[in-house]
């Protein structure tokens, strides 16, 4: 370290200064958000960003794909369902919120066996009040073993195609004026390039008779494992992924939506 008391008086208030910017740039940056218009909301700070830094006691964070609990309690509070499903469930987050805020949930995941798009195993048509979903991101992490799952799958096309039949289910399986909520995220995959898979969500959705019901909600990730690398290429890095809200309109009948 360069003892600035046997130099010039002059350089060592320059050098003193540069020490000062260096610190301040590698202190921790914080964005000043939007204020959010006052409303009759039950969830005042449910709004089109979500931050939370802290992934609250629900799930298990070590599990492959861990999303936290916070989004979908408020998700939950906001909309205020009567029977909740999450056919894609990991280590059960959806249904640890459920317990503490006493709203009937039924869950399932592959690891269990269970296919989320075979609409053979799929629960029956209008049966839930609300489905929430947080599925593979195509293979950007490898989920499970099972060829089924769909971060196995070997193309875009077969993802999407397997996807969007998903979609299809969770559409049937909801009452009129029940909301589905995916949880997705765009990526750069090596062959591919840049999949935009929110863009393809809701493509999917609306094609499957659904309609968005509310704003996208970006929700900030914090703690995701790729913040503590270092990558050789240059790229913009997304520090963000999307909830979007889809409704089943209130004057579908069975069989719409397929």
């Amino acid at each position: 370290m360069t003892n600035t008391a046997s130099i010039n008086p002059f350089y060592a208030s320059r050098l003193k200064r540069v020490a000062t910017r260096n610190e301040e740039r590698d202190r921790p940056v914080y964005a000043r958000l939007p204020l959010a218009p006052k409303n009759a909301s039950p969830v005042p700070h449910l709004t089109s960003l979500y931050h939370f830094h802290r992934a609250g006691e629900y799930g298990n964070r070590s599990y492959p794909g861990n999303c936290g609990g916070n989004l979908i309690k408020d998700l939950l509070a906001f909309f205020k369902p009567g029977w909740v499903f999450d056919p894609m469930s990991g280590s059960g987050t959806c249904a640890d919120v459920c317990k503490e805020m006493g709203i009937p949930c039924l869950s399932f995941d592959i690891h269990q066996g269970f296919d989320a798009c075979d609409p053979r195993e799929f629960p029956e048509a209008e049966t839930f009040d609300f489905i929430w979903s947080h599925p593979a991101y195509w293979r950007q992490k490898l989920y499970a073993d099972d060829e089924r799952d769909l971060s196995r799958s070997p193309t875009l096309d077969h993802f999407l195609s397997r996807y969007g039949q998903f979609i299809r289910n969770s559409a049937r399986a909801l009452k009129p004026g029940g909301k589905l909520a995916v949880l997705m995220g765009d990526y750069c995959d090596k062959e591919a390039g840049f999949v935009p898979l929110t863009y393809w969500t809701k493509r999917l959705a609306f094609a499957a008779g659904l309609r968005q019901c509310c704003t996208d909600i970006i929700r900030f990730s914090h703690g995701a494992s790729s913040s503590r690398k270092v990558y050789r290429s240059s790229f913009i890095p997304g520090l963000h992924d999307t909830c979007m809200v889809f409704e089943r309109p209130m004057h579908s009948q069975k069989g719409d939506c397929v």
